[in-house]
């Protein structure tokens, strides 16, 4: 393997195949927000999507709990990401997913975002008995 600048792409002679890269544009499972990594590192990029898309290629889970699991990250509050929410649950229903096993993942992933109140509630009852003590307390 070479080495080359990071910032700049290798040369098209150089660029390693990619058949999952280029499995996953054919059949619209690809983030264009991907693109600049692949242009950079098509070598580490192969082997990351390869590893990625492990859950479908190795059969231990059915496809379609595979397609509610990426539901449920894709709509998460720490990953927000619109299409590819909407890829899974065509996704899903194609693999004959309900719409309540689709809503009950939905709900289940609000739950991700309840720490915030678990971190953030026990904070604010700590600040606010720290201002009454301080109102209580003669200047």
């Amino acid at each position: 393997m070479t080495m080359h600048d990071p910032a700049t792409p290798a040369p098209a002679a150089e660029r390693p195949p990619t058949p999952v890269v280029d499995r996953m544009r054919a059949q619209g499972a690809w983030n264009p927000l991907w693109d600049g990594m692949r242009e950079m590192d098509p070598a580490w990029t192969e082997q990351f999507m390869a590893m990625a898309m492990r859950p479908w290629t190795s059969g231990v889970l059915e496809p379609k709990f595979i397609e509610l699991l990426c539901i449920a990250v894709d709509a998460s509050a720490t990953h927000m990401y619109g299409p590819g929410v909407r890829r899974h649950i065509r996704a899903a229903l194609d693999l004959g997913a309900t719409p309540e096993e689709i809503l009950t993942v939905l709900q289940l992933t609000t739950l991700v975002g309840v720490h915030a109140c678990n971190v953030g509630v026990p904070l604010l009852v700590e600040e606010l008995a720290a201002r009454e003590k301080r109102a209580d307390t003669p200047n």
